[in-house]
């Protein structure tokens, strides 16, 4: 199996069951004229977090890490009419190019970028939620902290959702030298002991190479 092949199903089905979409064709475009990492997530990951937050009924959304706002984008366009979705980005360059592709999408009015360092904004959004999906895809070395205040924030039957976390296969090395590795096995113990949450992985190939997400959902007290 080989990563093109990969990237040709991906596109395969992209072309059947969500056709190119100008706004978030849009955000890709600004991330490669900005020079961004190529890091957003794949078209068919952005529907899965779509579905997801339809599935919950997600009025309110919480996101760390937003990059030029294609997963954003994607979320936000499931709330209802009085909706929102916060998004958290510590570089304000993201932030401002995020702004910009999310105003493009029509959306303004139901996405809010906070700025700043995130284990220094989430306490502050004690008052806000709680939130019906969460989303991590930012520094994994933060990982545990940050699926720690996903359930502070959340309710029963919040998701919450964490990216990036098979690292293409590198997670199951003890070892490892890589703090990325090392914060995603520290995230999956924190998981595992959480018993407010019950949750599972989905290991992904395809344009974004070998990965996986960990869904989580907290159980009724």
């Amino acid at each position: 199996m080989s990563q093109n092949l990969w990237s040709q199903v991906d596109r395969y089905f992209a072309d059947q069951l969500h056709p190119e979409d100008a706004a978030l064709a849009a955000v890709l475009a600004s991330c490669e004229a900005n020079h961004l990492p190529p890091i957003s997530v794949a078209p068919n990951q952005g529907r899965l977090l779509q579905l997801l937050a339809l599935a919950c009924g997600a009025r309110r959304i919480l996101e760390v890490g937003t990059l030029a706002g294609y997963s954003t984008i994607c979320m936000a366009r499931a709330l209802p009419a009085g909706g929102k979705l916060i998004s958290l980005e510590i570089d304000p360059r993201h932030a401002g190019i995020a702004l910009e592709n999310v105003g493009r999408a029509g959306l303004a009015d139901k996405v809010e970028i906070r700025l700043g360092r995130a284990l220094d904004l989430l306490p502050g959004l004690a008052g806000e939620g709680p939130f019906d999906l969460v989303f991590i895809d930012a520094d994994k070395t933060s990982n545990p902290e940050y699926f720690a205040w996903a359930v502070k924030l959340s309710r029963p039957g919040t998701i919450i959702v964490i990216d990036n976390v098979v690292r293409e296969g590198k997670v199951i090395d003890a070892h490892s030298k890589d703090q990325s590795v090392q914060g995603v096995r520290r995230l999956t113990a924190a998981v595992a002991a959480e018993k407010r949450v019950r949750a599972t992985t989905l290991q992904t190939v395809g344009s974004k190479g070998y990965d996986g997400l960990i869904i989580a959902m907290v159980l009724p007290s």
